[in-house]
């Protein structure tokens, strides 16, 4: 049987999985000097407290104008509105400022399907693959962990979701191989609203 069937508490990564990825992270790399290999954010919390700060304000300025002109993802708006039909929790996990993520969900006209407070950015929850955000939110929705969805596009959503024994779904990842971390790997949004409309 599908598990997915009676899913009621979903958490989302917000770019790449429920809009069109536009972050050119190698560009972003060499405009604050970080190593290539280097993730960003646990990069700048290494630096000193004046650097640290003018590089976070970079960044954060740089995000905000994608975030203005975010499109959604193939198929995302009509799943996102599917699950809140049936009366599900949404959450929103990003690596991204919640500022940010509101702005993001408002340009994709997502913005009344997530409640305030269960939008978690970088400064509310330790970056994914770190498990923090959403055992937050398992414990906030009182829900054991296997009752939670997590769904995103990269590894590091698949990596935080499975510590914190969540399911998982990889979308929008088509270069991605086999990833363990996955219980399910899927095309797209549409593929998943296809994949839970079925067991309805």
């Amino acid at each position: 049987m599908n598990t997915l069937k009676q899913a009621k508490h979903w958490v989302f990564d917000m770019d790449g999985t429920l809009t069109v990825g536009v972050h050119d992270f190698p560009a972003i790399r060499r405009e604050l000097e970080i190593p290539e290999s280097a993730d960003i954010l646990h990069h700048l919390e290494t630096l000193p407290a004046a650097e640290r700060e003018a590089k976070h304000a970079w960044l954060l300025e740089h995000e905000r104008e994608l975030a203005m002109r975010s499109t959604a993802a193939f198929g995302a708006v009509a799943l996102i509105l599917e699950l809140r039909s049936r009366g599900c929790r949404l959450g929103i996990l990003t690596r991204n400022a919640k500022s940010l993520a509101h702005i993001t969900l408002e340009a994709i006209g997502l913005d009344d399907c997530f409640a305030y407070d269960d939008v978690l950015g970088r400064d509310e929850a330790p970056p994914k693959p770190h498990p923090g955000g959403l055992t937050h939110f398992i414990d906030k929705w009182q829900v054991a962990p296997g009752e939670t969805v997590m769904v995103g596009d990269s590894w590091l959503d698949m990596a935080c979701g499975r510590a914190a024994g969540s399911r998982t779904v990889l979308v929008n990842a088509p270069e991605a191989s086999e990833m363990p971390e996955a219980d399910w790997q899927l095309e797209d949004c549409h593929a998943l609203a296809q994949l839970i409309e079925k067991v309805r």
